[in-house]
């Protein structure tokens, strides 16, 4: 059994193959990350409801949305939190009115920065890593050679554990109401 915390976020995972080129930019930028490559709908948060009922919320909104595109462009890097990232361009819109319209209920979470449609690349950095780093991230960005664009078709809810980092625990499909738990409901309700 893993020692969770109360730290929730939703996810939709990068298809193959440009997430493992992500997955392996992450790793030499940060070697010991091991997330996998995703964009996130709704930041990391505690919640004040109960896992099954943040996930109820998770499958009554999901289905409101249909699947769509997104195209990352540039590597960038937040000027407060010195996070590098690569944008968003087409599908920002469409992430961002997902974020406000799940931010709500049992999810709402006061964030302390503004939502912005990304994927994460390196963060936690020492401020001396920063410029090397992102020079490092953006010749090989540069060198990616798979489409860059990909389509956002489903919503993963996962938690942040104390052993092994998150775990999915349900997935939704944009569009459709046939969410599945990945892991059985008792699980969820395990804090």
């Amino acid at each position: 059994m893993w020692d969770r915390v109360n730290s929730f976020a939703l996810v939709s995972y990068i298809p193959e193959p440009l997430a493992g080129f992500l997955d392996r930019m992450r790793q030499e930028l940060v070697p010991d990350c091991f997330l996998r490559a995703h964009v996130t709908i709704l930041p990391p948060r505690p919640i004040s409801s109960s896992p099954g009922a943040a996930w109820d919320l998770v499958r009554w909104f999901a289905p409101q949305f249909a699947p769509f595109e997104v195209d990352l462009t540039s590597v960038e890097v937040f000027p407060v939190s010195d996070v590098i990232f690569v944008n968003i361009a087409a599908g920002s819109e469409q992430l961002t009115k997902m974020h406000e319209a799940m931010n709500a209920d049992g999810l709402r979470f006061p964030e302390p920065f503004s939502y912005h449609p990304h994927v994460t690349l390196a963060q936690n950095l020492q401020p001396d890593q920063v410029d090397e780093l992102t020079r490092v991230a953006r010749a090989r960005w540069a060198e990616c050679s798979y489409p860059k664009r990909f389509r956002v078709d489903q919503a993963v809810f996962v938690q942040n554990t104390r052993d092994c980092g998150w775990i999915d625990l349900g997935e939704c499909r944009l569009g459709h109401d046939d969410a599945k738990l990945v892991r059985g409901l008792t699980d969820l309700l395990v804090l």
